[in-house]
């Protein structure tokens, strides 16, 4: 894949040269990365980026700044991948930031302009930045009935202790493949104290499944491990996460990709996952203590609102509990379980609500 992305970068650079030489005005194509061209695609049931494209100009002065920070960036990654070398976006930002000589200009003056650089590069070469040989901070944790070769290293993730396996930013077929796959399910879990509730109580062994932690919203290493188990291994995915407007669009960045990396939603995305809990209507059928509720706040209803409108959540099942939420103008931690004892989101809540297929879509 390096050799690919290198004959790419190299190709964009031979016709930005070609430009030059032909006294052109040095564009780059990159598509439009703006909430104007996404769409939701009903058939895949995936966030989409359109076709729309727009030009990146040297001579334009409003596009002069990028489009130099572009070709710096396109430059390094180059570099790198040559070297067969890997190197994180914030040490990428900061061997590229330097004052350009003669003037009083920085290259970049914050690592906020050179993350956006990296993503249109990504949609220009319909690439991860994985494969331009960058990575971030690992985030997401795994334990369960999986072995994984990471590099030609086998991790046994069922005997992970207390930790688990740290899922590194990469885990394309390269570098991260599956083996002695045993589990029936996979489980993702929003919060990284539940997560290490479950791994203390063996769910994974007791239960034959996978469990996953994003530590909140979930990084794209993490996404795209858990797109590589339902696509590859067939494995159902469950979502578990707090029962307010957040939790649950953690789970449909999960589920269908989100806006702002639309164009790697077939990678990212994982259409059949489906939302096991938590949902305020809980309340009443686990016997929750309302004093572990929490009122909505004006933020709260607003986002609820917002996420009434979207089409992935039209579905009525969705309609009805976030209605519920409003009326009933509270939500709900993963935590308020512990309410009913400190082993009883692993020992009755979740065992009943799999068995009964007690799933939003």
């Amino acid at each position: 894949m390096s050799k690919e992305m290198e004959k790419n970068l190299r190709k964009m650079a031979k016709e930005i040269v070609e430009q030059i030489y032909a006294k052109k005005n040095p564009s780059i194509e990159l598509p439009v990365r703006t909430l104007s061209n996404v769409y939701f695609d009903e058939d895949e049931k995936l966030i989409k980026m359109g076709d729309r494209t727009s030009s990146r100009t040297y001579m334009n002065m409003s596009h002069t700044k990028k489009f130099m920070q572009t070709i710096l960036v396109a430059n390094e990654c180059k570099k790198i991948i040559d070297q067969g070398v890997t190197t994180s976006v914030r040490d990428l930002y900061y061997a590229l930031k330097h004052t350009i000589k003669g003037t009083h200009e920085n290259t970049f003056d914050e690592q906020s302009e050179s993350d956006p650089i990296i993503e249109d590069l990504e949609a220009t070469l319909n690439t991860l930045r994985e494969e331009l040989n960058l990575k971030t901070d690992r985030k997401g944790y795994l334990a369960g009935g999986i072995m994984i070769n990471d590099s030609g290293d086998l991790i046994n993730c069922r005997k992970m202790g207390s930790s688990g396996w740290a899922i590194p930013s990469n885990v394309e077929p390269e570098v991260i493949n599956f083996e002695d796959v045993s589990a029936d399910y996979v489980l993702v879990i929003e919060k990284d104290a539940v997560w290490q509730r479950l791994n203390e109580d063996k769910f994974w062994r007791d239960h034959n499944c996978i469990i996953i932690t994003g530590k909140g919203q979930a990084a794209r290493g993490t996404r795209r491990l858990i797109n590589r188990l339902n696509t590859e291994q067939k494995l159902p995915v469950y979502v578990i996460a707090d029962a307010d407007p957040w939790g649950y669009y953690i789970y449909s960045v999960i589920k269908q990709g989100s806006i702002n990396l639309s164009f790697l939603s077939d990678r990212l995305g994982t259409p059949g996952a489906k939302f096991l809990g938590l949902t305020t209507q809980d309340l009443t059928e686990f016997d929750i203590p309302r004093t572990v509720s929490i009122k909505l706040t004006k933020e709260d209803q607003k986002r609820i609102n917002e996420l009434m409108k979207y089409v992935w959540f039209k579905p009525k099942e969705w309609q009805k509990e976030l209605e519920h939420m409003l009326k009933s103008d509270f939500k709900l931690e993963l935590e308020a379980l512990s309410a009913k004892g400190i082993k009883y989101i692993s020992k009755e809540y979740l065992p009943k609500k799999i068995e009964e297929k007690k799933f939003l879509p």
